[in-house]
């Protein structure tokens, strides 16, 4: 597939082989070009990206399951696995597993209309997790849904599927703690790119219709995890 315009964007260029204090001074630089408002078209597909690890973590194996929307048919998959280069560091996780997942993401046959990722989008101490990085790099309209809290504060949402509340960090509303299910866990829910936070809260719920996570992610985690 090809990645499109934004991955031959001058402003946005940057190499992979990064020590910690440089990844950080990236995510500065990016943090500002992030689209915060809604700019997609029909979403007739939607896919999710999640990464695990093999070989004691010295592989990085990322998967992306792309679904038809509204029916959450599964209509591909694909797994990357590269050597991994960058150490864990919390708050750099795009960088640990950002080049698996963009090269699984160039072996699909067809650009997903939206794309739900494991893990952060803006709701990052820079603004700019997987989600967003990624989206950003690939100009395609992203979503972070993750598991847990990175950063920032909040009260604890209803417990109907669909409840909610915000995610604040100081002044700045980051993100969503989402209901997806009840009896479960929230999610936090945060804008990637080319999506505002109503909007991603939206999709989140419109691609769960059963278990806690979106069938986007949680199709991909079963095919990263093996």
């Amino acid at each position: 597939m090809n990645l499109g315009r934004r991955s031959e964007n001058d402003s946005l260029h940057h190499g992979w082989d990064l020590s910690p204090a440089e990844a950080r001074e990236v995510q500065r630089r990016l943090a500002g070009q992030v689209e915060r408002e809604d700019r997609l078209g029909p979403v007739r597909t939607v896919a999710g990206v999640d990464v695990g690890f093999e070989a004691g973590g010295r592989i990085t194996r990322a998967a992306v399951v792309v679904l038809d929307f509204p029916s959450l048919v599964p209509l591909e998959e694909v797994v990357a696995r590269v050597p991994t280069a960058f150490p864990y560091v919390p708050g750099l996780l795009s960088f640990r597993e950002g080049p698996a997942a963009l090269a699984a993401v160039a072996q699909l046959s067809r650009r997903p209309d939206l794309m739900l990722y494991d893990g952060q989008g803006i709701a990052h101490p820079r603004r700019l997790g997987i989600a967003s990085h990624l989206g950003l790099l690939l100009d395609i309209p992203s979503i972070g849904v993750a598991k847990s809290r990175l950063v920032g504060r909040h009260e604890a949402p209803g417990e109907a599927k669909g409840d909610w509340a915000p995610l604040w960090d100081k002044e700045e509303m980051i993100g969503a703690v989402l209901r997806s299910r009840r009896g479960v866990a929230p999610l936090y829910v945060s804008i990637g790119h080319r999506v505002c936070l109503e909007t991603a809260r939206h999709w989140v719920l419109a691609c769960t219709p059963r278990f806690r996570l979106p069938e986007t992610t949680r199709r991909a985690h079963k095919l990263a995890s093996g």
